[in-house]
């Protein structure tokens, strides 16, 4: 008879019986009873009350009946402590059995009972089993030490378990070696910043040697445990590309992709020159191919990993044919699948992609139809020779007649004419003859922005347009503003049979409407008709920039990212564990290692590199999610102007613009700060000429002589629609500044501007609003100072001095980065006493201490020191050893750090050797670089 008669039991007083029963002198009736009290405990009921008739049957030679003992015992052991104290002598008496699978469970189950009291007692058996001859005792320990750890960090630190887990690593036994690094990973998830799997060559030839004879599972940890390792060199990453390959062939899909992340980080360290690299790419498609043949979750999982692999690296564009769709594929897979079509379209199979597409196009699943049409124009943008091609199917699918197809269509039509102008509008006619068939606001939208923009090529593009006035209220947004652009055009190219239209339309959008969007947009092209008719037409009527032909690709910062976590959740999502991991335990940003041999770091031909910006700038923010949500539906009005007050006060790095922070930090509502007392020199022209290539804001003059290096460019115009940002940083009276250009290179307006930084090593985040008075007009400069302070969130960043700025105005967010010299951040009163000065030398480790040289600079020791005064580093005392001018100087950072330096100035030679000692030693490569900048410009 089966156990299924332990859960039907229905009686009353059944505690009581059982409690007899386990008392029993047979082994059969006792182990009977334990089976009726686990069944009990499964299905819900209280047993609570028999543990010390339970614990009390441990002491058993069988092993059966152990192994539901001690499984009762981790149910219960949490809400009973005291009692399952009783049981510790069983466990430590356990792990010295003669069995080895009686001494595995034992310390199995120890690990599990997640009690602190008895977490000491388990320490002794715990180190016993660690070194117990027996390979799956030992295995089974080193997980133990995990789960302990999770318990009781400190004791495991304190007892030395991590330094036996490392030292099982070297284990003889594969599945000891792979559980040693599964435990030692999930230790360190919960401990970034502490350096537990301490890789080097020789441990990874041990990992590498395991990797073959262990279980599916134990080689997935080591994969993963691979790909956070930093080969030294090329060879290196070779060596163990070629020692993982073979894992491409598993027949579990988690070792395949976990093979797969390996391959795809260490290919970056490799020269795209060498025979291998080719050898390599060729290897990856078969296994992806292989995967798409398994059920639908795991293809999706695939898919969804694929799509990340194939913007990175250019391979599958010989196997288009694997992600045709299949009739009985469920929609998230077709979805996916259409998705990686059009990333592989290219000229050689466009033909064959687009006959596929316009089969899609008449499923039945609605959903799937629509993606299928908008793929067919995005394969018209994106492979040009096929426009033409993709244009007819398109006009074929419209005369089905079919609602949301014909919709789709027209959305698809207006981007191929922002892409291709001057080449399909014949096609307009067709399009005319739906307009009566348009509900969804999209496809309303689309149909008005072709008849405005073409309105010369359409006889009744003025009855077309009043058409849609008719429902004008009733419309949603994004129709209204479209059909307010759309009449304007109108007028600009008809004025004199459009007049009224035009006027009506300007009433009904500024005064009928309680859209802010829409009553500003209607009174700025108000404005411009009324006062200059001219530039209303270079504004309204000016040539539209040509639309980017892969419009959804990854942000490549976040892509690198992301290809370091292939084969988790964070590929299926295609974001970042920090965006939806709660809280930071477990979180480590990672990113691929350093491409050798070549600068270019994705091989798509779809992916040409545009001119970027200089090279010492570092790289844009990655867009992590959608990160514009909040900062675009802002309405910033004009600053408030109110009492004075102080600049901590409006402490902008606290509130985030961003709804959610550039790093995945807690979203916060932004209100416009009242205006403050920090000197803004705002709204003034630029001036012309060199006079003011240093700017000086404005004539108040850098009063404590601290140097202010010239603006450049930080962001360029074709990076932001149009707006270019120009700056520098400067420190005056102690008190920190940015010193702002922004330029309007775009044909609209700029306005709503407002700022915000990342976190950042030093706290720094604006002290005030951006304050941008007037909108910004075409070719307008506008100078803005803007006011900093140090009390922002602290983020440590890599270069020390990386600060990551979103700039949001009335068209967009754009992110940018750039380097702040540290010398802006040295305090006034970083003047030390000798005696002070003396004692710090001393009392910091001379491992803090570093040397440098300052190499052609022919300043005296008085200039040098007076120079440096002005940037607030102080000379301390002076003296001459040896015809050699040594200064002793101190300098003091806004976060209190102290830095003591030794200049050493030979009165003949122009080389200065500078020795740094500091408590932060990570920040003196930086002072070097302020000292060179001080004293050179």
């Amino acid at each position: 008879m089966t156990d299924s008669k332990y859960f039907t039991t229905t009686k009353k007083g059944e505690i009581f019986e059982l409690k007899a029963e386990l008392n029993s002198d047979k082994k059969e009736k006792k182990k009977e009873a334990v089976k009726k009290v686990i069944a009990s405990m499964t299905v819900g009921k209280d047993v609570s009350a028999l543990f010390p008739d339970v614990v009390n049957c441990m002491q058993t030679d069988n092993l059966e009946l152990k192994k539901l003992v001690y499984l009762y015992l981790m149910n219960y052991a949490k809400s009973q402590p005291d009692m399952a104290i009783m049981a510790v002598n069983t466990f430590v008496k356990d792990c010295e059995d003669p069995n080895p699978l009686i001494r595995a469970l034992a310390v199995r189950t120890m690990g599990c009972i997640r009690v602190d009291k008895i977490t000491e007692y388990l320490c002794e058996p715990l180190r016993k089993c660690l070194k117990d001859e027996d390979p799956y005792v030992r295995k089974t320990a080193a997980v133990c030490v995990a789960k302990l750890h999770d318990i009781n960090a400190q004791l495991v630190e304190d007892q030395g378990f991590l330094d036996t887990l490392k030292d099982l690593i070297s284990d003889s036994n594969p599945m000891v070696v792979a559980n040693a690094v599964a435990a030692l990973s999930e230790i360190a998830e919960s401990h970034p910043s502490s350096n537990l799997l301490d890789l080097n060559p020789q441990s990874i030839n041990k990992l590498l040697t395991a990797l073959n004879e262990c279980t599916e599972w134990g080689q997935i940890f080591i994969l993963d445990c691979l790909a956070n390792y930093m080969p030294k060199d090329d060879r290196e990453a070779q060596s163990i590309c070629e020692r993982v390959t073979p894992r491409l062939s598993h027949a579990n899909s988690a070792v395949v992709l976990s093979a797969v992340k390996v391959l795809m980080k260490f290919m970056e360290m490799l020269s795209k020159d060498l025979d291998y690299y080719g050898t390599l790419l060729k290897k990856l498609a078969p296994p992806l191919v292989t995967l798409l043949s398994a059920e639908p979750e795991l293809q999706y999982v695939a898919l969804r990993n694929i799509n990340l692999i194939v913007q990175k690296r250019w391979i599958l564009k010989h196997e288009m044919k694997v992600f045709f769709v299949k009739y009985n594929d469920p929609i998230y897979v077709k979805l996916e699948k259409l998705d990686i079509m059009i990333r592989l379209a290219s000229q050689a199979n466009i033909a064959q992609v687009l006959a596929e597409l316009k089969e899609y196009a008449t499923e039945v699943d609605v959903d799937f139809v629509r993606k299928a049409v908008r793929a067919i124009g995005r394969c018209a943008i994106k492979v040009e020779q096929s426009a033409e091609r993709c244009v007819s199917t398109l006009l074929d699918l419209i005369q089905t007649k079919v609602n949301y197809v014909v919709q789709e269509a027209i959305v698809v039509i207006k981007d191929i004419f922002r892409k291709y102008p001057n080449k399909y509008e014949s096609v307009i006619a067709t399009l005319c003859e739906n307009l009566d068939s348009l509900d969804e606001p999209e496809a309303r939208a689309a149909m008005i922005w072709i008849v405005g923009e073409y309105a010369e090529r359409i006889d009744n593009a003025d009855e077309l347009l009043e058409s849609f006035l008719e429902g004008f209220h009733d419309e949603s947004t994004q129709v209204q503003l479209q059909l307010l652009t759309a009449i304007v055009k109108l007028f600009l190219k008809k004025p004199t049979e459009t007049q009224e239209l035009v006027q009506q339309v300007l009433s009904l959008a500024t005064q009928d409407s309680d859209n802010p969007d829409l009553r500003d947009r209607g009174y700025i092209y108000w404005r411009l008709l009324s006062t200059d008719p001219v530039a209303a037409k270079e504004v309204v009527l000016a040539e539209k920039p040509l639309i980017s032909e892969e419009t959804d690709l990854i942000e490549p910062t976040l892509l690198d990212e992301l290809i370091c976590y292939i084969g988790t959740l964070a590929s299926v999502y295609h974001k970042p564990p920090s965006a939806f991991v709660e809280g930071s335990r477990g979180v480590v940003h990672k990113s691929l290692p350093p491409r050798t041999g070549s600068s270019e770091s994705a091989e798509s031909p779809d992916t040409a590199p545009s001119g970027g910006p200089a090279a010492d700038q570092p790289s844009v923010i990655p867009t992590q999610g959608d990160l514009l949500g909040d900062l675009l539906n802002l309405d910033l009005g004009p600053p408030v102007s109110g009492p004075p007050m102080a600049t901590s006060a409006v402490q902008m790095g606290a509130v985030d613009l961003l709804g959610d922070s550039l790093m995945g930090g807690s979203g916060g509502s932004f209100t416009p700060a009242p205006s403050t007392t920090a000197p803004t020199n705002v709204g003034a022209p630029l001036g012309s000429g060199l006079g003011d290539l240093f700017d000086l804001t404005g004539g108040v003059g850098t009063l404590s002589g601290s140097y202010v290096a010239p603006k450049t460019v930080w962001l360029p115009a074709m990076k932001a629609k149009g707006l270019e940002i120009s700056g520098t940083f400067s420190r005056q009276v102690g008190s920190i500044s940015m010193d702002l250009v922004l330029t309007n290179k775009a044909l609209q307006v700029m306005s709503d501007f407002a700022i915000q930084f990342n976190r950042n090593s030093f706290g720094l985040a604006p002290a005030a609003p951006l304050q941008v008075h007037a909108p910004l007009a075409p070719n307008q400069s506008v100078e803005i100072t803007l006011p900093l302070n140090t009390v922002g969130s602290v983020m440590k960043m890599e270069p020390l001095n990386n600060l990551q700025v979103a700039v949001k105005n009335n068209i967009d967010v754009f992110y940018f980065s750039t380097l702040y010299p540290l010398h802006i951040l040295f305090v006034e009163d970083g003047k030390m006493e000798r005696q002070m000065f003396l004692a710090t030398w001393k009392d910091i480790p001379n491992e803090n201490e570093t040397q440098f040289q300052i190499k052609d600079c022919s300043l005296n020791a008085d200039a040098v020191s007076s120079k440096l005064q002005g940037s607030n580093i102080f000379t301390i005392a002076k003296r001459n050893v040896e015809g050699q001018d040594m200064l002793y100087q101190s300098l003091k950072l806004t976060n209190g750090i102290w830095v003591l330096a030794e200049l050493r100035i030979q009165p003949s030679n122009p080389s200065f050797t500078l020795s740094l000692k500091c408590r932060a030693p990570e920040v003196s490569q930086y002072i070097y670089q302020a000292y060179e900048t001080i004293l050179k410009n």
